[in-house]
């Protein structure tokens, strides 16, 4: 079996970041109360959220979970990415000083652009403000993402930001996860 292309598992949970690796680090409102934490949190751990960002990820792909191994899909036709990755942590709905949290973090596997890792969070704070955080570290995979990094980094962009709109219509209820 595959194993996961980098050593730092499980950093994205606590934002760590190891060295030598680029960081995104967002966190954005996206609604208030428990109807649109509850909206963020099933679409991110449905893959609703990718889809609305516009990645192509199979119906029957299983609900993030510890060890799930997976492949979303990127652009059309002869230029389509395969993305493969395996999640390495989940939380559903914990609990920590009135703040509920449910998200997942996910690894890259062999064939994948880049290696580290990425995480997506809906957060329900005690004053009823939702939140959604993404967090990644990555670096190119090879000599060849490594001559493309320009084009690299602008889709990764373009990536968060289709993240950040998918999270706000989640959250908003107008697209059940």
């Amino acid at each position: 079996m595959e194993e996961l292309t980098y050593a730092e598992h499980g950093w994205s949970q606590q934002q760590r970041v190891p060295a030598g690796y680029r960081v995104e680090h967002r966190r954005i409102a996206a609604g208030t109360g428990p109807q649109a934490y509850a909206a963020l949190a099933e679409g991110i751990m449905g893959w609703q959220l990718h889809r609305l960002a516009g990645l192509q990820v199979d119906p029957a792909t299983p609900r993030a979970a510890a060890g799930l191994r997976m492949a979303s899909r990127f652009g059309r036709g002869p230029v389509r990415l395969r993305i493969p990755c395996q999640v390495v942590w989940t939380e559903e709905d914990m609990r920590s000083g009135g703040r509920r949290r449910t998200g997942f973090g996910y690894g890259t596997l062999p064939g994948h652009p880049v290696r580290g890792e990425e995480s997506f969070t809906a957060v329900f704070e005690p004053d009823g403000q939702v939140w959604f955080e993404l967090f990644a570290f990555s670096r190119p995979a090879n000599w060849f993402f490594r001559a493309g990094a320009p084009v690299a980094a602008a889709s990764q962009r373009l990536a968060t930001r289709r993240y950040l709109a998918a999270a706000r219509t989640l959250a908003s209820g107008k697209m059940k996860p």
